[in-house]
């Protein structure tokens, strides 16, 4: 995976195609339809206490000018983007960072971090590209997961 741009902590805040938002926590940008990432995006509802997450699909406004800011697509399954602090990180390695920012059994994802980043990004390739095939497709927005819905950036 290509390496996100460099930008200023909270570029996109200056940028005039990206929508104002809530972003005072961890923000997921992730594929709204993958079961996949529907799954991801409930544990991290689920094992984030402190609430502080918000999860965007990559199909919504917000989640395509997010995506566009840092040169991503939503249409490209290796899309997946981590804002923390107003920095970004894609591949597996915004999901072991998200994984450490739950805590909990998302500490299980710190081990992947030894890997060389480019072992850790041809796993990643390699589940994104066949995540369909894989998992099949669900509608992150339709589920019914309350804790879920309180986070969703929708914009």
């Amino acid at each position: 995976m290509a390496q996100l741009p460099e930008r200023t902590a909270f570029s996109y805040r200056e940028d005039p195609e990206i929508p104002d938002f809530e972003d005072s926590g961890p923000i997921a940008v992730m594929d709204g339809d993958c079961a996949l990432c529907s799954f991801g995006a409930r544990m991290i509802a689920r094992f984030d206490r402190a609430e502080r997450f918000r999860i965007c699909p990559g199909q919504t406004a917000l989640g395509t000018a997010l995506l566009a800011h840092y040169d991503l697509r939503p249409d490209d399954p290796e899309s997946w983007l981590l804002i923390v602090d107003g920095h970004a990180y894609s591949s597996l390695d915004a999901i072991i960072r998200v994984g450490a920012e739950v805590g909990g059994v998302g500490h299980l994802m710190w081990p992947l971090r030894l890997l060389p980043r480019a072992v850790q990004d041809w796993i990643y390739r390699r589940i994104a590209r066949n995540r369909y095939a894989l998992f099949g497709r669900a509608d992150m927005c339709a589920l019914p997961d309350a804790r879920l819905k309180a986070r969703l950036l929708l914009e």
